[in-house]
């Protein structure tokens, strides 16, 4: 009975160091297999992540983009009453399109007011040649009083020289021609105002002297404001803030209405760090994401690279020189022009931007500086 219980006890403790060599043996095997696993995870990151960044740099994505359409607002030239409007907030318009009309009564009398003005500025100009032509006769007379009057004079001293005739006599002819010296000075005079009057050349066309031009100047802007007071769509587009805008109201001249957005050319304006812009060209292809449409991205290309960030052209720039100050990454607004799309674009709306530069980081040189490689 003591022999059978030995022998289990020696198997019981072949049996337990047994398992305890086994159990070793998989702890050992643990540890080797977590050592690897925390090597190798570590150095499959560092290759993954290495390759990721030698090879990247090429595509510059950013969300601060937004889609940008032409708007125009909507004023009238001329004031007055709107007495007809066409005019629905949200409407769509065709370049032409009437969109309201103001009173053209006083337009209408003001025009036929300068059609009057100019009657008369071409009548005031038949009167100025008139005068002109009643000049120039005078002016003729009197010289020919001269001409008489200086060779009786001097047959008066002839005769005067030989006592044929008085002395009163020859005093008589010196004051009569002194007297037709001075008229001949006035009707040259008069003639020289005359012809003045006609802007120097008597036979100047009637429209081409400056009362007649300035009366056409202004029958041609009243003209010009009475068709004003049709107001037409510049443009095809859709009409915006119009909703308060009514027939009846009262407008003035250069007063924004509201406004039209031409709907149908777009852009995309994209604010990239500055960090981004290192290899970016005008011409290079893009890839346009609208939050409206997260699943249909358009092809787009850079159009144009902003002069500068956006705070330099605020109204009041921003001064850094100061104490506390903190560099922030500043952002330059890029231009790119989008494809044609069927796609119901409204300006302003949110977009993701991926601009191609066919450009990646490569490989650091010997002296630890990184060459960009180009694209294949």
């Amino acid at each position: 009975m003591n022999a059978i219980t030995k022998t289990d006890e020696q198997t019981a403790e072949a049996a337990g160091d047994i398992w305890d060599k086994q159990d070793a043996e998989a702890k050992k095997k643990r540890k080797t297999g977590r050592t690897a696993l925390m090597v190798a995870l570590p150095a499959a990151m560092i290759i993954i992540g290495g390759y990721v960044w030698v090879t990247g740099g090429r595509y510059q994505e950013t969300e601060n983009a937004y889609l940008q359409q032409p708007k125009v607002t909507i004023s009238a030239e001329a004031s007055g009453r709107v007495v007809e409007s066409h005019v629905t907030d949200n409407g769509a318009v065709k370049k032409g399109d009437v969109l309201f009309v103001i009173d053209q009564e006083p337009y209408r009398i003001a025009l036929e007011q300068a059609e009057a003005a100019l009657s008369g500025a071409r009548l005031s100009i038949g009167q100025l040649r008139a005068t002109y032509s009643q000049a120039i006769a005078k002016q003729k007379a009197a010289q020919n009083d001269v001409d008489y009057y200086q060779s009786e004079l001097d047959r008066q001293k002839t005769l005067s020289a030989k006592g044929i005739t008085s002395k009163a006599t020859l005093d008589e002819t010196r004051r009569n021609l002194t007297a037709a010296t001075d008229t001949l000075a006035s009707a040259n005079e008069a003639a020289t105002g005359a012809l003045a009057a006609l802007g120097g050349n008597p036979d100047i066309a009637t429209d081409d002297h400056p009362t007649v031009k300035a009366a056409l100047a202004a029958r041609g802007r009243a003209q010009y404001t009475l068709a004003q007071t049709t107001v037409t769509a510049p443009a095809d587009g859709v009409l915006a803030q119009a909703s308060s805008f009514q027939a009846g109201q009262l407008v003035s001249a250069g007063t924004a209405l509201f406004s039209l957005v031409e709907n149908k050319n777009n852009w995309v304006e994209a604010n990239f760090k500055e960090t981004q812009l290192t290899h970016m060209r005008p011409g290079q292809e893009a890839e346009v994401t609208f939050d409206t449409y997260p699943d249909q991205p358009i092809k787009a290309t850079i159009q144009s690279i902003g002069a500068g960030t956006g705070s330099e052209f605020t109204l009041i720039p921003a001064q850094n020189a100061t104490g506390n100050w903190v560099k922030v990454s500043q952002r330059i607004p890029v231009r790119l022009s989008v494809e044609d799309t069927q796609m119901a674009l409204r300006t302003g709306m949110s977009a993701t931007v991926e601009v191609d530069t066919g450009v990646s980081r490569g490989l650091p040189d010997f002296f630890g500086t990184t060459t960009a490689k180009a694209a294949e």
